[in-house]
């Protein structure tokens, strides 16, 4: 009995490395207004595997930004033929190591009046441009929401920017590597009625193989 143990304790470790060890997945995201690229975090399998398979499926091409906020984030996830809804959602997978830098790539969902497990949308995202934010602000966000924040990412917030508000609500599942300036390119575009940009801004997402 104790050598299956140690058996089953030696698998799992096993998987466990292999999983933090794994290459983080890249994609490149095409719009109209330049290339944005970004990384998959490991630690969220669930939301990871489903943007790959959408964009292997082709939900994402030709895909319009359909929300841009400047100074909090441009948001996507439409298909092109204009489905906002796969028919799913995924489980939350809110890590507390990942938060809402400038450039976090994040799962939008259903307010917690309906979604209280705070599942996100099976293909609605959005990349934070946000601003940046004093250490007392943090410390005003902690204590409304308990959420606790390390020096490095309060340091991160105070020097790039970002939307603590969100941190613990949402699921963080990548960030942007390169392009920010075309994050606020798009946050800048003239918007009307829902912050629907006037001039339609689309996407083709790519996976680096």
């Amino acid at each position: 009995m104790k050598k299956l143990l140690l058996a089953i304790s030696f698998i799992l470790s096993i998987q466990l490395m292999s999983q933090t060890t794994k290459p983080e997945t890249l994609v490149i995201i095409h719009t109209t207004m330049g290339d944005i690229t970004a990384k998959l975090y490991n630690d969220t399998p669930l939301h990871r595997d489903n943007f790959i398979k959408l964009i292997k499926e082709g939900w994402y091409t030709d895909s319009p930004f359909h929300r841009v906020i400047n100074g909090f984030m441009i948001q996507g996830g439409h298909n092109k033929d204009g489905r906002v809804d796969p028919g799913y959602t995924i489980p939350a997978e809110i890590r507390p190591n990942h938060f809402h830098k400038k450039g976090a790539l994040a799962a939008a969902r259903m307010g917690d009046q309906v979604n209280p497990e705070k599942r996100s949308s099976g293909c609605q995202f959005y990349i934070v441009q946000g601003q940046k934010v004093q250490a007392s602000y943090l410390d005003a966000v902690t204590a409304k929401t308990g959420h606790e924040y390390t020096p490095e990412q309060k340091k991160i917030y105070e020097t790039q920017g970002g939307t603590p508000h969100l941190d613990g609500g949402y699921t963080v599942f990548g960030e942007v590597l390169d392009g920010f300036d075309v994050i606020d390119k798009i946050a800048a575009v003239q918007t009307g009625r829902g912050d629907v940009p006037v001039t339609p801004v689309t996407m083709t997402i790519e996976v680096l193989e």
